[in-house]
């Protein structure tokens, strides 16, 4: 890879830029000042370094987000801000949120760069599992469960596919259950619900196959996935199950 096009990479400046920075000797190859910002670098090998920082080379970029509210899922939204809005300091090109979440929705969400794997995580045949927690206006029985369990309609054509559905500790006077789902139809754990003549007042989701959400994150922060978490997901061990 050429020098000028790794720094492009990693956001250093324009290639008008860059041919300054250069100029200037302000980037080193290996702890020799560059002379030329064509040089052909090893991008895997090579120590890059930029004003004496020391720039390491990935191909994709992995983020876990823990969503708030109010923002949303998409990489442009006019004045609204966006989950990509939130990580716009880490200068990654090309970032974006691997399925969407509910502008009212929280939780996990993975920004990546990498195409091949948000389409094996998003694809309906690989039946990747997404655990939500799920806050209800009423309580919910045995039988409803066991309905969500089976699939319902909701009213797009198909039932949804089998789930699980469990209760979990009761919070601010709301029945709370968790509700894992394999698919990623427009609201469908709010409409889930509704098909069981239910009301879903709070909605996080809690993991997208192997991957949990850190709860170390508050709504709002975001971290690097670690190497063991993005290993996992690469080799399409994708279902906690596996």
């Amino acid at each position: 890879m050429r020098l000028d096009k790794f720094l492009g990479e990693k956001n250093i400046g324009s290639r008008k830029q860059i041919k300054e920075y250069v100029k200037n000797g302000r980037a080193t190859i290996n702890g020799v000042v560059a002379k030329s910002c064509d040089i052909h670098i090893d991008e895997n090998k090579d120590e890059i370094a930029f004003d004496g920082e020391i720039l390491t080379y990935s191909e994709y970029s992995y983020f876990m987000l823990n969503k708030p509210g109010g923002v949303v899922s998409s990489t442009r939204e006019g004045k609204t801000t966006t989950v990509v809005d939130l990580l716009k300091k880490e200068g990654i090109k090309n970032l974006f949120p691997v399925g969407r979440l509910d502008k009212d929705t929280v939780g996990l969400l993975l920004l990546t760069n990498n195409g091949l794997l948000a389409h094996n995580l998003l694809s309906p045949k690989k039946h990747v599992d997404k655990e939500y927690e799920v806050h209800l206006l009423h309580d919910i029985t045995d039988s409803e469960l066991e309905i969500l369990e089976r699939g319902v309609d909701i009213g797009d054509g198909d039932k949804t596919l089998p789930a699980k559905a469990f209760r979990a500790e009761s919070r601010d006077g709301h029945q709370v259950i968790h509700l894992i789902i394999h698919e990623g139809r427009f609201h469908q754990v709010k409409r889930m619900l509704e098909s069981v003549g239910n009301e879903v007042v709070f909605l996080k989701r809690l993991s997208m196959g192997t991957l949990q959400l850190d709860p170390e994150l508050s709504e709002g922060e975001y971290r690097e996935l670690t190497d063991e978490e993005i290993n996992c997901l690469l080799d399409n061990k994708l279902s906690k199950k596996q």
